[in-house]
């Protein structure tokens, strides 16, 4: 996949407001592969929801959504499956990790899936990244934060063309967050993939090559 495109897209809910200033909605906006994009918002503008319409488990919006030309209604489940594990990858904004399942289960759950990364690279990602002490430790017991870490290596076990990172550091202090960004982007760029962020307020400090308002 080398392009996302928002022809004119608007969630529905917003559909009978007057008062829509941004740059993304009611736009013809273009994500090309192998850039990197800072989508800012303020709280209820449609943040997660424009990951969700991306990524296609919501289809409540106005307008059109593109994968190179194609529109992602289209699309069948068949072919969403094949999208999420190769194309497309998310950190989603409430992470969606399994508490009962460790920390390394729950990055494995989606490795075995893709055959994507070896466990040595995962563990040093884990080491990274200040958890390497939780590999063993149930999800469910551990800090938001460090919840956040476990969630971003698992959004980079898979072939991506776009990565997706919904409010990735909303938890972490600057070094590690610092550390993320590091990480992602040298996995981004090995894989030639583009990267869009979103934030309310605390980002990765990268150098975003466009930023969105919302």
């Amino acid at each position: 996949m080398e392009k996302i495109e928002l022809k004119n897209t608007l969630p529905e809910v917003f559909a009978l407001r007057d008062d829509i200033y941004s740059d993304v909605w009611h736009r013809d906006v273009t994500f090309e592969r192998g850039h990197l994009y800072l989508v800012e918002a303020n709280s209820g503008t449609g943040k997660s929801s424009l990951c969700s319409y991306i990524i296609g488990y919501r289809n409540d919006y106005q307008g059109i959504i593109c994968f190179d030309g194609k529109n992602i209604r289209q699309h069948k489940v068949k072919d969403w499956v094949d999208i999420r594990k190769r194309s497309l990858s998310i950190l989603f904004q409430e992470l969606r990790l399994f508490p009962e399942l460790t920390a390394y289960e729950n990055v494995a759950i989606k490795n075995n899936l893709t055959g994507s990364k070896k466990r040595r690279q995962i563990e040093e990602w884990f080491g990274a990244l200040g958890i390497g002490d939780k590999l063993n430790a149930p999800v469910g017991r551990m800090s938001f934060g460090q919840q956040q870490r476990v969630a971003m290596i698992r959004a980079l076990v898979q072939p991506f063309d776009f990565l997706l990172a919904d409010e990735p550091v909303s938890h972490l202090d600057d070094a590690n967050g610092r550390i993320m960004g590091e990480i992602m982007m040298t996995e981004a760029r090995a894989q030639g993939a583009g990267v869009i962020v979103t934030s309310i307020g605390k980002h990765m400090t990268l150098d975003y090559e466009k930023t969105f308002s919302l």
